[in-house]
């Protein structure tokens, strides 16, 4: 994995499996950013490898090329190599602060289908198997990965995020989604879903009271 970090203003970290594919991003983001009348400042950026080897990184904003680090900090976690690795607690940083905003961009509004949520799922083991250091050869269940690593299912947030607003009218095939998903998740029968989320106290306490759906892997 390759990564690069500005730590100008705002910290911003980009991420790609090849120095190519990070030079291309690179050179979108600098555009970005001169499109916005900001550049990047190369005195405070860095570049960063993990791989088993050593691997040079050659990355260049314009002209100038950005030196390349073993360790570095981002959202307070410090990124090392230890043994050519990211440490658990700097993977888990990446998971919550990148990966998960990433995969579920815009799931308020999803409408959740079972093939949604099975490549939800699926992607979101992906990356934890990883993080523990296992395998699908391992056998390990979801549950027991997210158990070992303090994570609660990613669907479980997508669905209480999605039911932390209930539907109102006119009715919207979202809508319907959300009263049937809370008929199904919460035993509200849809002429009483209205009357329950409006007691706000106790529609969040039976969205933080939601249980995960049943293991699937």
């Amino acid at each position: 994995m390759y990564e690069a970090k500005d730590a100008s203003t705002d910290d911003v970290v980009l991420l790609a499996s090849s120095a190519r594919d990070l030079q291309l991003s690179l050179d979108r983001f600098a555009a970005a950013c001169e499109v916005g009348g900001m550049k990047i400042s190369t005195s405070k950026s860095e570049a960063m490898v993990l791989n088993q080897k050593k691997v040079e990184c050659l990355l260049r904003v314009k002209e100038e090329i950005l030196p390349q680090v073993e360790e570095f900090k981002y959202l307070g976690v410090l990124f090392t190599m230890v043994k050519r690795e990211l440490s658990r607690k700097a993977k888990l940083s990446i998971y919550q602060s990148i990966f998960v905003p990433t995969l579920t961009y815009g799931h308020e509004l999803w409408v959740m289908t079972e093939r949604t949520r099975s490549r939800v799922q699926a992607a979101e083991m992906s990356f934890l198997r990883r993080v523990a250091g296992l395998s699908l050869r391992d056998r390990a269940r979801s549950s027991a990965i997210r158990e070992e690593l303090g994570i609660e299912p990613l669907l479980l947030r997508v669905e209480r995020s999605q039911m932390r607003r209930p539907p109102g009218r006119p009715r919207t095939r979202w809508g319907d989604y959300v009263s049937q998903l809370a008929w199904e998740r919460l035993g509200i029968p849809l002429d009483e879903l209205e009357e329950v989320a409006g007691e706000r106290e106790v529609w969040a306490s039976l969205l933080r009271l939601l249980p995960p759906r049943p293991d699937s892997g």
